[in-house]
């Protein structure tokens, strides 16, 4: 059993030719809501891939939730442990630019009301074998019970270290398998060294599986005791909307991982879905079947 402890939000997305400058007013190419959040996107995209799973978090009682929580629920994610507070459901506000790069200004909502007794409440029944995966949407209390329950339970943990905060850093010592872009990795593990000199030197005080993802370039597998393996990501005509690919390269690698793959053939899946995401429009919407990833 896979589940996912995060954030679930409904996304407000506009298209721009160019992100506007400070002060500047610009017209839009069109404007969306789509289901999101990065929890529920991950969650969704282990469902797509095959697998599964299970969705933990908090929505408002209000009339997004039921926008927020439509495509998991066609999916057949389990929301079972899906609560209701009196907070509004999370809300992400996005644009996206004609080259597929986007910007995200969040308003926390449901998501920051997530704390260690949610967790308590919802993840007792943790067992080995089971796989929790986490993001860093939700209030980092939260986070680091949740990691201890899965300790206590044998359960292996992953944690995408998304969207980084310093705050957050200790995170990245408890976790299993800790999934990082480059950016975040260069503040988990900052240096003047070759990225792949850190990522080894990070493993090895760690002594835990690190995913480095490297947009257009694939992502880089460091295993302890291994050296890292670079994993080239096929070459797109048009990137779209690069919005949900980093959440589709993490439900997709625990899925294969659930599975009982190694560590490079989940990043080697994970990282084409992540392709193919990037060629459509949404977080959500974008996330690939497992046969289109075939």
């Amino acid at each position: 059993m896979i589940t996912v402890f995060g954030s679930i939000n409904l996304d407000m997305v506009i298209r721009v030719a160019d992100f506007p400058r400070p002060g500047e007013t610009i017209t839009t190419h069109g404007f969306d809501m789509s289901a999101g959040g990065k929890g529920a996107n991950q969650a969704l995209a282990v469902r797509r891939a095959g697998g599964t799973v299970r969705m933990v978090g908090l929505t408002g009682a209000d009339s997004h939730a039921q926008l927020a929580l439509a495509l998991l629920e066609e999916a057949g994610v389990d929301l079972t442990r899906t609560r209701a507070c009196k907070k509004s459901t999370g809300l992400a506000f996005i644009q996206v630019e004609d080259s597929g790069e986007n910007t995200i200004a969040i308003v926390k909502g449901a998501n920051g009301e997530v704390t260690p007794q949610t967790a308590d409440n919802t993840l007792g029944d943790l067992a080995k074998g089971d796989l929790l995966l986490l993001q860093q949407e939700i209030p980092f209390a939260a986070i680091n019970h949740a990691l201890d329950l899965a300790k206590k339970a044998g359960a292996k943990s992953v944690l995408n270290t998304a969207p980084f905060q310093d705050a957050y850093l200790p995170l990245a010592n408890k976790a299993d398998v800790v999934i990082s872009n480059e950016t975040e990795f260069d503040a988990l593990m900052p240096g003047a060294n070759p990225m792949e000199q850190r990522a080894k030197a990070f493993v090895a005080q760690k002594d835990r599986l690190l995913i480095v993802t490297l947009g257009a370039e694939g992502a880089l597998v460091v295993e302890p005791g291994r050296e890292p393996v670079q994993v080239p990501s096929p070459k797109l005509d048009k990137v779209v909307d690069t919005t949900g690919a980093g959440d589709t390269f993490c439900g997709y690698f625990c899925q294969m991982m659930a599975d009982g793959a190694d560590p490079v053939s989940a990043t080697r899946k994970a990282v084409k879905a992540a392709s193919l995401a990037c060629c459509k429009n949404g977080a959500q919407p974008s996330i690939p079947l497992s046969a289109d990833v075939a």
